[in-house]
C-alpha cells in the first residue's frame, strides 16, 4: 500500500471533520455562537489571564497538548500493523478526541475559567470534584515525570539538540517582550524567530554540547535541571514565555511537519510493515491496548486539563475555541498519522521493520520509540526534499525536544493550579500561594523519578496510558451531564465516553492481574484507586441525573 494515499485520505478526513462535524458541534450542541465575556477579559491579571490572539493562543494550545506521545504511542502501536494504528487515530482523532478537547475548552471558558475537575463538582455533585481533582493530580505528577525524563534522555540520545532547544528559550522571551510590551506586529518577529531557530539547529549539529554530571548520570543530571527550569516557567506571566514558546513551536511544527509529509508524498514510499500483524512475540493483545497505547493522536484527557487550565484563561472570545480546541486537536492527529507513516514507510526494507519490531520488548523502550519516529522522518527529508543525514535527524528531535518541553511547562503550571484549588478545599492556605505550589509542583515528581531502583517511572509507564484515556471518559462524563442538564443532546459526548470507559476499565483490569503476578505493588494500588474513583464518579453522574430527571432541575448557576 503506498504511504501517499493513505496519507492523503486521512488529511481529507481531518479537513472534512474540522469543516462539518466541528461547526454542527459549535452550532448546535456547545452553542459557541451565544456571546459570553471570556475570563481572559473577566478576571485579566497579566499573568494567568490574558486575552490573546487566537493565532498566538492557537499555538500555544497545540503545542502544549502535542507533545512527545503522539509521537510514542502510535510508534510502537504499529507493532500491531499500520491498518489499526491509521483508523484509531484517525477516526479517534475526528469522532472523540476533537470533541472532547472542543467541549472542555468551551465550557471552562463560559464558567469564569474553572477546571474541568472544579466543575465536576458543580455538575454532578461535591464530592466528585475531590475525586475528579485527585485523579487529575496523579496524571499530571506523572507526566510531569515521565516528560522531564523524555527530554533528559534525548538530550543525551541527541546531543546536537541541546544547543537550538536552549536557544529557544531566549528567542521566546525576546519575542513575549515585543509583542506584549509594544505595538510590533507579530507575524515578522515569528518569521525572524524561526529563521534564527533552525540556524541554531544547523549550527547544533556541529556542536554537541555533553552536560557535566553533577547528580548521578546525565540523564539524572538533566532532569533536575529541567524541574529547576519547570518551577520558573510555571511562575512566570504566560505571555513572558510560555506563550512566545508555543507560538514559536507551533510554527516550526508546522514547518517540520510540512517537510515530512511533502517528504512523503514526493517519495511515496510503500507500506514495508504488514497491515495487520496480531501474533507478537511477548506482546499484549491489540484489543483494547491499542486504544490506550495509541492515547495523544486520537484522544487525551491531559488535553482537557490544557484546554481548562490555562487555555480558557487565555481565550479572547467564545467563538475562537472551534479552532483552537477542535483544530488543535485535528494538528494533533495529524502530527500521530506521521509518527505511524515514520514508523512503517520509514524504513529501507520490510525486513528492516520486522528487526526493529521483532518482538514487544524490541519495540517497546524509549529509545526504540522515538528513533523509529526520528529516523524514519529524517529518511523522508532525506530522500524527499535532498536535506542533509545530521540536519533531518536533528530538525526532528528538535521538534520532539521542543514539544516535550511545552508539555513540560504548561502540566507544571497546570499542577499548580490544581494544587492551589487543593488548598482553597481543606483550607490549606500555604498551597494556595503561587510559589509554593509551584515548588509542589515541579519537584515533587522527583520522588517518582528517583525513586525505588534507579529511574522508577518505567514501572509508572504502563498505567499512564490508562489513566490519560480513563480521565478523558470521565470529563467526556461531565461533558454530557452539563448538556443533560441543558437540555441539548448528549449521543455526541456519551458515545465516545461510555466506548472510552469500556476499553480502558478491560484494560487496566487486564494489566491489574499482570501487575498481582509480579507483586508490583505501585501499580496494583494505582489501578485499584483509579478504577474504584472512576466506578464511583459514575455512579454520582448517574444518581446526579435520576434527581434531575425526578425534579426537572436546570443549571442556572451555569452557562
Amino acid at each position: 500500500m503506498n504511504a501517499a494515499l493513505i496519507a492523503l485520505f486521512s488529511l481529507i478526513c481531518f479537513f472534512l471533520g474540522y469543516r462539518f462535524y466541528a461547526k454542527f458541534l459549535g452550532k448546535r450542541i456547545f452553542r459557541i455562537d451565544l456571546d459570553s465575556r471570556t475570563p481572559a477579559h473577566e478576571f485579566r491579571d497579566g499573568v494567568d489571564y490574558v486575552p490573546t490572539n487566537k493565532y498566538v493562543l492557537f499555538g500555544h494550545h497545540f503545542t502544549s497538548i502535542a507533545g512527545a506521545a503522539p509521537i510514542v504511542g502510535p510508534a510502537i502501536a504499529v507493532i500491531w500493523g499500520w491498518l489499526p494504528a491509521v483508523l484509531w487515530v484517525m477516526l479517534g482523532t475526528i469522532f472523540i478526541g476533537a470533541v472532547h478537547d472542543f467541549g472542555c475548552l468551551v465550557i471552562s471558558a463560559k464558567n469564569r475559567g474553572h477546571s474541568v475537575g472544579d466543575l465536576a463538582g458543580n455538575v454532578i455533585g461535591k464530592r466528585v470534584r475531590v475525586l475528579f481533582l485527585t485523579i487529575i493530580f496523579f496524571l499530571t505528577w506523572v507526566v510531569i515525570a515521565v516528560f522531564a525524563y523524555i527530554i533528559s534522555s534525548l538530550f543525551v540520545q541527541f546531543p546536537t539538540t541541546v544547543l537550538p532547544v536552549n536557544i529557544q528559550i531566549v528567542i521566546a522571551v525576546t519575542i513575549g517582550i515585543i509583542i506584549y510590551r509594544t505595538k510590533f506586529g507579530i507575524l515578522i518577529p515569528s518569521i525572524i524567530a524561526l529563521l534564527v531557530l533552525y540556524a541554531f539547529i544547523y549550527f547544533g549539529t556541529f556542536v554537541p554540547i555533553h552536560l557535566p554530571v553533577f547528580v548521578g548520570g546525565q540523564t539524572e543530571s538533566w532532569v533536575l535541571l529541567l524541574l529547576i527550569y519547570a518551577f520558573v516557567a510555571s511562575v512566570l506571566p504566560v505571555w513572558l514565555l510560555l506563550q512566545p514558546r508555543d507560538f514559536i513551536n507551533s510554527h516550526q511544527l508546522f514547518v517540520g511537519l510540512g517537510a515530512m509529509y511533502l517528504g512523503l508524498f514526493i517519495v511515496h514510499p510503500q507500506m514495508v510493515a504488514p497491515a495487520l500483524n496480531l501474533e507478537i512475540e511477548g506482546g499484549v493483545p491489540w484489543f483494547p491496548f491499542l486504544f490506550i497505547t495509541i492515547a495523544c493522536g486520537a484522544v487525551s484527557g491531559f488535553h482537557g486539563l490544557v484546554g481548562s487550565g490555562t487555555t480558557s484563561k487565555q481565550i479572547n472570545a467564545i467563538s475562537d475555541s472551534k479552532m483552537i480546541g477542535y483544530g488543535s486537536m485535528l494538528g494533533e492527529g495529524s502530527l500521530g498519522l506521521m509518527s505511524v507513516l515514520a514508523s512503517t514507510a520509514g524504513f529501507a526494507t520490510a525486513a528492516a521493520w520486522q528487526s526493529h519490531y521483532s518482538s514487544w520488548g524490541a519495540a517497546g523502550s524509549m529509545d526504540a520509540k522515538i528513533g523509529a519516529f526520528v529516523n524514519g522522518g529524517a529518511y523522508f527529508l532525506k530522500n524527499g526534499l535532498m536535506l542533509p543525514d545530521g540536519f533531518g535527524t536533528t530538525m526532528i528531535a528538535v521538534i520532539v525536544i521542543s514539544f516535550a518541553a511545552t508539555t513540560l511547562d504548561t502540566s507544571t503550571r497546570i499542577q499548580r493550579y490544581i494544587t492551589s484549588e487543593l488548598g482553597e478545599i481543606y483550607n490549606i492556605k500555604i498551597l494556595t500561594n503561587r510559589f509554593v505550589a509551584a515548588a509542589i509542583a515541579a519537584f515533587t515528581p522527583l520522588i517518582l523519578i528517583f525513586g525505588g531502583e534507579g529511574l522508577s517511572w518505567k514501572r509508572l509507564w504502563p498505567i499512564f496510558g490508562a489513566a490519560n484515556q480513563l480521565l478523558a471518559g470521565l470529563s467526556l462524563l461531565i461533558l454530557s451531564v452539563y448538556l443533560f442538564r441543558k437540555g441539548r443532546k448528549v449521543l455526541f459526548t456519551l458515545i465516545p465516553m461510555i466506548f472510552l470507559v469500556i476499553m480502558t476499565s478491560i484494560a487496566m483490569i487486564m494489566s491489574l492481574g499482570d501487575f498481582i503476578k509480579s507483586r508490583n505493588w505501585v501499580l496494583i494500588i494505582l489501578s485499584i484507586l483509579l478504577l474504584s474513583f472512576s466506578l464511583w464518579i459514575i455512579l454520582e453522574a448517574v444518581v446526579a441525573i435520576r434527581n434531575l430527571r425526578s425534579k426537572g432541575e436546570q443549571m442556572d448557576e451555569l452557562v
